[in-house]
Order: C-alpha cells, then sequence, then structure tokens
C-alpha cells in the first residue's frame, strides 16, 4: 500500500496543477484590474473627469458611507451637539462627492496607501489608508473600504466606507 501512494499523490498533484495555475494568474489578473480601477478613481479626482469617475461606479446610487472617528466627532458634538457618527445621505454620494471635486478651484486628491484586495473573481474588496487633499492641504484621513462587483463590462464599485477624522 505504501508504495503505491508516491505515484497516486504525483498523478494527483500532476492532475490538479494546471488549476492551480490557471487559477492564480486569473486571481493576478483580477487584482491587476481592480488596481486600475482603484488608479483610475485616484486620478479622475485630480483630472476633475466625472465622466471617468461615473463609469467606475455599479450605479451612481451606491452606498457611500462616511463614520466619523471619534476625537473628530468629539470636536464636532462640541460644536454642533446633534452632529452624527455615521452619514450616509444619497444627495451627497458618489455624483455629489465628483461634483463638489470639479466645481472646486483648487487641487484635489486623494491618496491611498497600504491598498489590500480580496477577490475571488466576481466580488472583491479593496481596503486602504487614504488622505484627501484641496490645494495643498490635507483636509481628512482613515480607512477606506470599497465593495466591488465583477460585470461584463469589467469590475465596478458597488459601495464605499470610510472612516473619517480632521
Amino acid at each position: 500500500m505504501h508504495k503505491l501512494l508516491p505515484p497516486v499523490v504525483c498523478a494527483i498533484g500532476a492532475f490538479l496543477a494546471p488549476a492551480g495555475c490557471a487559477f492564480a494568474q486569473d486571481q493576478a489578473e483580477h487584482t491587476r484590474q481592480i488596481e486600475a480601477v482603484v488608479e483610475a478613481f485616484r486620478t479622475s479626482i485630480i483630472e476633475k473627469d466625472k465622466p471617468k469617475f461615473t463609469a467606475l461606479l455599479f450605479s451612481e446610487n451606491i452606498p457611500w458611507t462616511a463614520v466619523l472617528e471619534q476625537e473628530t466627532l468629539d470636536r464636532e458634538r462640541r460644536k454642533k451637539p446633534q452632529a452624527k457618527r455615521v452619514f450616509a445621505d444619497a444627495s451627497e454620494g458618489p455624483i455629489g462627492f465628483i461634483d463638489s471635486i470639479v466645481q472646486e478651484k483648487d487641487r484635489q486628491e486623494e491618496k491611498f496607501d497600504n491598498v489590500r484586495i480580496e477577490t475571488d473573481g466576481s466580488i472583491a474588496s479593496v481596503w486602504f489608508d487614504y488622505s484627501y487633499h484641496s490645494g495643498e492641504k490635507k483636509t481628512n484621513w482613515g480607512k477606506e473600504a470599497w465593495q466591488l462587483v465583477r460585470t461584463d463590462d469589467g469590475w465596478k464599485i458597488s459601495s464605499v466606507i470610510w472612516s473619517m477624522a480632521y
């Protein structure tokens, strides 16, 4: 019995190895495609390019939710006691976001660090540290997470959530 085990294991491994290699290649390709979405998002802000930005979205009404970090919330509540920790106003969603950028005179940029991507080839999560800059000033920062779906037209952002400090 033990003499048959190595050949059987090798045969099974030889059968499964091409599938494993194909999966790894697909994963690498999906990751590259998602990285391209992240870069297009970043450059659409710098370029104030609304069509480029909106093309990245699954729909114009995706969940778009900010959560104030505790220290920022405490500071806001000292000025305005009814300040909310979480805001997810559809009117201020991704379209309101890009419209405000396009109208702004100063250069706008969102910087991404420590980007992490998880995908199975159909859905994906992107998680990163961000900082937002208006002109030369860093206006807010925190963590940001996106959910993406792979459509017939490529990867699209289906939700955005971020923590915010300022």
